[in-house]
C-alpha cells in the first residue's frame, strides 16, 4: 500500500491498525466530559484521553480522582470499568455506544462520582 506523506511509522501503524489520532480521542473525551456533567447535574467531573482510554476523574479539594474510564473497541462501542481503591481496574457490564456507556456509568458509580461535599 501506498500512503504519500506519511512516515514509515504512520504507514505501519495505518496498515497494522494501531493508528489512533489524538484528536478524535480528545474530541469523544470532550463529549463524555458534557454528557456526564449533564446526566450529573454538576461540573465537579473531568474527563481525560489516555491513548486508548477516555479517564473519568472526579474534582476533590486536592486533586483529581480517576474514578472510571471508558475503552474503545472500535466503531463507536465502548467498555468501561471502574477503579478500585487499590488501583486495579474493575470491569463494568455492558458495551456501548459514548452515551450508553456514560449512563452504565452514572447510574453504577453515581456516589462515587458525585464532589466530596455532597
Amino acid at each position: 500500500m501506498e500512503f504519500p506523506g506519511l512516515s514509515a511509522t504512520n504507514r505501519r501503524n495505518v496498515i497494522e491498525g494501531t493508528d489512533v489520532p489524538a484528536i478524535p480521542t480528545k474530541h469523544y473525551a470532550a463529549e463524555l466530559q458534557r454528557q456526564l456533567r449533564t446526566l450529573l447535574g454538576h461540573e465537579q467531573i473531568v474527563t481525560q484521553a489516555y491513548g486508548h482510554h477516555l479517564l473519568i476523574k472526579r474534582l476533590d479539594d486536592e486533586e483529581p480522582t480517576v474514578v472510571a474510564r471508558l475503552t474503545g473497541l472500535g466503531r463507536n462501542r465502548y467498555g468501561a470499568a471502574f477503579r478500585t481503591h487499590n488501583g486495579r481496574w474493575e470491569p463494568l457490564p455492558g458495551t456501548g455506544s459514548l452515551e450508553e456507556m456514560a449512563d452504565v456509568v452514572v447510574t453504577l458509580l453515581h456516589p462515587y462520582l458525585q464532589p466530596d461535599n455532597y
